[in-house]
């Protein structure tokens, strides 16, 4: 759980507007708004005008309960207009008896859009040092258009003995994102495509002491993705990213397959640091298909702290232009290459 900001806002002119406030709702954050939204999502659901509308009123506070809104609805076109704040209780205890796999839950709605300016506050901060340790994530599909920022499809933190197994994800960021404070974390049989590809970190943002281990991806396809297979860091970080392998990667006009980027700084104004995670011991084996970057491998290693034992084993890639040919980078990259195209002479 954790907040959204809804950044955008519409009129709709002809539509039947429905105020939580004129349904009971008291919207001081304290008093329990929940049945006055029920009232008002039914008055809307039950309305066959064009554009029926719930309106969440601006400088309001509404606390709801696990609420469930039910359809089906009379029109195909409802709006959901939220310009004040809608919070969850507060810490898994005000959940006791509750729910907890669900907050707002719409169920069988067609035709239906949410806007506003408002803010919607799931109270996560209590939620996260209970753990999702042993989950497994199986047989998902989740999508994104591929121009959307910030929309990781799995995102892992602080989490360990993680399996996601069998899954497509397509989006605007990472496929998976594996976060400090994660070790045993499984990826296997994932197809990622559009999106940033499988992702450690990135680590070591303001200083940050990471720590991810153990760390095995295999049997997965990337499509056209803007990454491949990295490991990120920022400069000025500590800690470690180690025992780390992907095993039996295809990729298909991918850029940047491989890619090792201890220089990490998206918006281009990061100082120059000693400091830096230290990577080692990650394996590459088995990783075969296109690149549409000529710098298929890049190994780009902190000047100062370095990278050990990175091993890369049955490597083949070639430019998905015929006409060209794909070479690899390095900094201060240490360990053995065998068997790869392109080559990686700062392993030999």
């Amino acid at each position: 759980m954790r907040m959204a900001t809804l950044g955008w806002s519409r009129s709709y002119p002809g539509a039947m507007p429905y105020n939580v406030m004129n349904f009971g709702a008291v919207g001081n954050g304290v008093t329990d708004d929940s049945q006055a939204f029920i009232k008002a999502w039914n008055a809307v659901c039950g309305d066959t005008s064009n554009n029926p509308t719930l309106q969440v009123p601006q400088g309001k506070t509404f606390l709801l309960q696990p609420t469930s809104f039910q359809g089906p609805c009379k029109s195909s076109n409802l709006q959901v207009q939220i310009e004040g704040n809608l919070i969850a209780p507060e810490g898994p205890s005000s959940w006791k008896g509750k729910d907890r796999r669900s907050w707002l839950y719409f169920v069988n709605v067609n035709g239906f859009t949410v806007n506003g300016n408002g803010e919607i506050d799931g109270q996560g901060s209590q939620w996260w040092k209970l753990c999702s340790d042993d989950a497994t994530l199986s047989n998902l599909h989740i999508s994104a258009p591929e121009s959307s920022p910030n929309t990781d499809g799995i995102d892992i933190s602080a989490s360990q003995n993680i399996h996601i197994l069998n899954s497509n994800i397509a989006t605007g960021d990472d496929c998976v994102a594996i976060n400090t404070g994660s070790s045993q974390i499984n990826v296997t049989g994932l197809t990622c495509g559009p999106g940033h590809g499988i992702s450690i970190g990135s680590l070591g943002k303001q200083g940050e002491a990471a720590a991810v281990e153990e760390v095995h991806v295999k049997n997965c396809t990337l499509n056209a993705t803007q990454n491949g297979l990295r490991i990120k860091t920022w400069q000025g970080g500590s800690g470690y990213a180690r025992k780390i392998t992907f095993n039996d990667i295809t990729l298909t006009d991918v850029d940047n397959p491989i890619i090792i980027d201890q220089f990490y700084c998206p918006h281009e104004q990061c100082s120059n640091e000693t400091n830096a995670v230290k990577i080692s011991d990650v394996s590459y084996t088995g990783i075969h298909g296109t690149s549409i970057t000529q710098d298929a491998i890049a190994l780009n290693c902190s000047r100062t702290v370095g990278c050990d034992n990175i091993v890369l084993e049955h490597i083949h890639i070639t430019s998905s232009n015929s006409k060209e040919g794909t070479y690899s980078t390095c900094i201060n990259a240490h360990g053995k290459c065998d068997d790869s195209v392109p080559s990686v002479g700062c392993l030999k």
